[in-house]
């Protein structure tokens, strides 16, 4: 069949259309992919929504799920401390009497790797297992070094 010229480029952008969209209805793509396809108007406010809904939370026991959306809304103070109130618990269970000072030393590390650590327990235990050793390390330095007159 012969199309016009000026139905050809109307033509052309139909069938281009219709191959993206069949196209894209062929890959399964996940939540946390770095460039997701472009959507149309019509269906962003339900992808975005969907996507919202399907983001990976993190859950602590006795907590509202964290979510990375949640964390991107919030002040850098702020995420620090949602993040130090997930941590605690979870090194709490660990080294009770330290897990005070290893929060604090864990929230010197950038928030995606805290992020990580709140979803990897393995990942975790690696990082309060570091700190605890650097912990001891200085307590060792400190009862090896002479103290000063009118020092405790």
């Amino acid at each position: 069949r012969l199309v016009a010229p000026a139905n050809m480029q109307q033509a052309a952008l139909n069938a281009n259309a219709a191959g993206l969209r069949h196209s894209s209805a062929a890959y399964k793509y996940t939540p946390n992919m770095r460039n997701p396809p472009a959507s149309n108007a019509s269906n962003s406010a339900a992808s975005n929504a969907a996507a919202l809904a399907s983001q990976p939370a993190v859950h602590i026991h006795g907590q509202e799920p964290l979510t990375p959306s949640m964390l991107a809304s919030a002040m850098p103070q702020e995420q620090k401390q949602m993040l130090g109130e997930r941590l605690f618990p979870l090194i709490r269970d660990i080294f009770p009497d330290l897990a005070g000072k290893i929060t604090g030393m864990l929230l010197e590390i950038d928030n995606s790797d805290l992020l990580h650590m709140l979803e990897d327990r393995i990942s975790l235990k690696a990082k309060v297992d570091e700190a605890v050793a650097v912990l001891q390390a200085h307590q060792a330095k400190q009862a090896n070094t002479p103290k000063k007159e009118g020092e405790m």
